[in-house]
């Protein structure tokens, strides 16, 4: 019984130490903090954006370990799920940075010097999926 315990425990430590470690390679590897400093012009704020990366992971990670019911208005949940949005896309817009996808894409479409275009129609390709699975699909 105790053997079953201690397995468990550093099956779990060694996940989590996993998982961790590629979150932080994966936000090493795309620099994602860096380049967000240099965007908004603020390069004297990095320790704060590193630590609202690790607390913010260490709230995920706790949220996800309990069982939290949060009832909130519209009112905090809309701005919530804009800042997870915003998040998501600015993670993938990361990895498409890094990876010169779209500069390849452009390449292969015919449309070289006209890339905005291209990013305009992701973006408002988005926004239309996103109101169509919220307004029409999801039934609430």
């Amino acid at each position: 019984m105790t053997i079953n315990i201690i397995f468990v425990i550093f099956l779990g430590l060694s996940g989590g130490l996993a998982v961790g470690a590629g979150f932080v390679a994966f936000l090493s590897v795309l620099g994602i903090i860096p380049r967000l400093t240099q965007l908004s012009k603020t390069e004297n704020s990095v320790r704060a954006y590193e630590w609202s990366v690790i607390l913010g992971a260490l709230f995920g990670s706790w949220i996800s370990l309990h069982d939290v019911e949060l009832n909130l208005s519209i009112f905090y949940t809309a701005p919530i799920g804009l800042l997870c949005g915003l998040f998501v896309g600015m993670v993938a817009a990361a990895l498409t940075e890094v990876l010169n996808v779209l500069p390849i894409l452009a390449k292969r479409i015919g449309i070289d010097g006209k890339i905005t275009f291209l990013i305009m129609a992701l973006v408002f390709g988005k926004i239309v999926g996103s109101l169509y699975q919220w307004l029409i699909y999801v039934n609430l």
